[in-house]
């Protein structure tokens, strides 16, 4: 190594630790401002403004959102609805991926393209028709609705990651599996399958992430307060006059939990899959 690189060595390696200080800072900023508001006694929280530190710290805030409001009620639906969209999902999309990716049958081009089109839409140019076919065979307000609605709208995306996935698996290792005399549905599963555990992993964070924050559908569909999701149910704290800062923030630091649970647990999978090709173009 020369001297002058030696010398500008680590000047290169200080910048970037501070660029990535600059982006976890102003990534978690809000996070903070979030947990900062959910702590404040509601007496402090305008009094006290844009002070980054509170000077008194309480848990009432996320006591009261647990046990005087409907919060869990919106909880349990956001899993119910997330979990089940994530995985019907993820397996109709992995099924399709497969068949796009190994297979060559007539009308595939136009199927695709199709399918594309549908992520170009805007959600307020198809919400009409689906609420009015909702309306019709009596999914309004039920969460079997709301998951149908999701799943319709995530597979399509979800599909094109794992098609792109299974394209980065080598087509020889069925074929030697099937030589050595697998049927085809055997060396998916002994195979395939343990290969598109990240890229699964991988799609499955992605929907599951998409349903649990969506709120244009939940708003248009869910009128109930038993069937509200969690961002339907954070309106509740809006009144005509005023907003309940303190539980308003409280709500949303719970409602991280689970997020912050479930990529904890396929990060391993999900890690995997992003390097591998599953997200890739």
């Amino acid at each position: 190594m020369s001297t002058r690189n030696r010398a500008t060595r680590p000047l290169l390696v200080g910048g970037k630790y501070l660029a990535i200080l600059l982006y976890l800072l102003f990534a978690l900023f809000p996070l903070y401002w979030l947990l900062k508001i959910g702590l404040t006694p509601d007496k402090l929280i305008y009094t006290e403004g844009t002070a980054l530190w509170p000077s008194w710290v309480t848990f009432d805030n996320f006591r009261s959102v647990v046990t005087q409001t409907d919060f869990l009620i919106y909880f349990r639906n956001s899993i119910t609805v997330s979990l089940s969209t994530a995985f019907v999902t993820t397996l109709v999309a992995s099924a399709a991926g497969y068949a796009f990716s190994r297979f060559v049958f007539r009308g595939k081009n136009l199927i695709i393209l199709l399918m594309l089109l549908t992520q170009m839409f805007p959600l307020l140019m198809i919400i009409s028709p689906i609420y009015k076919i909702f309306a019709t065979v009596g999914l309004l307000n039920t969460l079997t609705g709301l998951i149908i609605a999701y799943t319709a709208f995530n597979i399509p995306f979800a599909t094109f990651l794992m098609q792109s996935f299974f394209d980065g698996i080598p087509q020889d290792l069925e074929e030697a599996a099937m030589t050595d005399g697998a049927t085809r549905f055997q060396a998916l599963r002994l195979v395939i399958f343990p290969l598109t555990l990240p890229g699964m992993a991988a799609t499955l964070g992605f929907v599951f992430t998409a349903a649990w924050s969506e709120l244009l559908f939940a708003l248009m569909l869910i009128n109930s307060n038993d069937t509200m999701t969690f961002p339907v149910g954070l309106m509740t704290f809006v009144s005509k006059f005023s907003v309940d800062w303190g539980q308003m923030m409280a709500a949303g630091v719970l409602a991280l939990i689970p997020s912050c649970l479930f990529f904890f647990f396929i990060q391993r999978y999900l890690v995997q899959g992003l390097t591998s090709g599953a997200v890739k173009g």
